[in-house]
């Protein structure tokens, strides 16, 4: 059986698996893909745009205690949407999802260092949370592709 990185792709400008980049870890994403039962991709396809929808959601919310400075519900979610994320091996969601929950912990950014300036780290939660959009855009705009070129 032919290794899925080597595939070729005889369309010009479509994305195949070796073309995600490096933001999406393509062993981690091809664990999902091998869930598929069928060439259609249905269920991989589900899981990702799934994702999208419950990034958007958790981004409001995200939005929102960061308003109320909420510190505690901004590590929750960033500790929520680092789990989801890192299921589907896109690694600088994970990585900046998990900075915001240190940071939400009070915390520097690998979470060893205790933060006691809240407002610091409300600061450094909303540089952060501008990132982390920036890295699902960028993953959905590449995984629509491959899902269209699929």
């Amino acid at each position: 059986m032919p290794d899925r990185h080597d595939e070729e792709h005889s369309e010009e400008g479509s994305v195949g698996l070796a073309d995600l980049g490096d933001s999406i870890d393509v062993g981690t994403f091809e664990q999902i893909l091998e869930m598929d039962d069928d060439d259609d991709r249905d269920f991989s396809k589900s899981i990702v745009f799934g994702f999208f929808d419950q990034a958007e959601e958790t981004f409001v919310k995200m939005d929102t205690a960061l308003e109320k400075k909420d510190l505690k519900e901004l590590s929750a979610l960033g500790h929520f949407l680092k789990g989801s994320s890192a299921t589907l091996g896109l690694n600088n969601v994970k990585d900046s999802c998990e900075k915001i929950q240190h940071y939400g912990q009070k915390k520097d950014e690998a979470g060893t260092v205790d933060e006691k300036d809240e407002d610091v780290c409300l600061s450094r939660i909303k540089e952060t949370l501008v990132t982390v959009k920036d890295d699902v855009a960028d993953a959905e705009k590449v995984l629509r592709k491959f899902y269209a070129d699929s």
